[in-house]
């Protein structure tokens, strides 16, 4: 189904050399995990958002976009890192990833155990957050490979999110679903945002998972972009921020 050139890696064009003054996290995080980036909210804490990065990248990569483009009062913001493993799509060079890629041609080559992995430890974090706030003011979102791991933990988490976000990305493990979907999480609103000039991942993989949760959620949007590639642009960043907002204050 996904055909991309093996040199191609997914990652966000996001630089991991943003420094902004932020605080770590001392929130759940595996042993193996550097503890996430935390933007803390400029006023009361009223929601979080859980916000996965791409392959390649770190929790700084989206750090600065959350805390400049996508700041919401009374929002925090937590951009975790992942494990560092080889990859094997990128000749086993090891590098922050939420799990192994093989081929992005052939799904039954995907590393479940990799991704469950990853989202045992997401599920993690969203439920130290509901220490804090309630689950139904919690937001998971990522990019790229980020926003794969941020699709299927939120579909599958046992409490009601307050929504969920999916950028340049598709849905792993795509023939589980709808079997293994949440009830609690079967209308809770997705946003997923695809450049159509994408070579990374083809916008066509990001049409068919929207089709695939379509068929079995019923508030999932697709949002395209023109002329954008596997990055982000500041139209895509406004209506992510537009959805975190129409959301918290429904």
């Amino acid at each position: 189904m996904l055909k991309v050139g093996l040199t191609k890696i997914l990652r966000t064009v996001v630089s991991d050399k943003a420094k902004i003054g932020s605080c770590i996290s001392k929130t759940f995080f595996s042993a193996d995990m550097s503890p996430p980036i935390v933007i803390p909210p400029k006023g009361p804490h009223q929601a979080s958002v859980i916000f996965l990065h791409g392959l390649g990248d770190t929790g700084h990569g989206w750090s600065q976009v959350m805390a400049e483009d996508l700041n919401l009062d009374n929002v925090k913001f937590i951009c975790p890192t992942a494990s560092t493993i080889p990859v094997t799509i990128n000749m086993g060079y090891r590098m922050p990833a939420w799990y192994d890629i093989t081929s992005l041609s052939e799904f039954d080559k995907e590393d479940k155990t990799g991704i469950m992995r990853s989202v045992s430890h997401i599920h993690g974090l969203i439920a130290e957050e509901e220490k804090s706030v309630p689950s139904d003011k919690i937001f998971v979102g990522g990019f790229s490979q980020g926003g794969a791991i941020a699709l299927y933990s939120g579909l599958t988490y046992k409490n009601k999110l307050a929504g969920i976000v999916g950028l340049s990305c598709y849905l792993p493990l795509n023939t589980e679903f709808p079997d293994s979907a949440s009830s609690q999480n079967s209308s809770t609103p997705i946003i997923m945002c695809h450049g159509k000039a994408d070579v990374v991942v083809d916008f066509r993989f990001g049409q068919m998972s929207y089709q695939k949760i379509k068929a079995f959620h019923s508030a999932v949007d697709l949002k395209s972009y023109e002329n954008m590639g596997h990055t982000s642009c500041p139209r895509e960043l406004m209506d992510v921020k537009n959805f975190l907002s129409q959301q918290l204050s429904a």
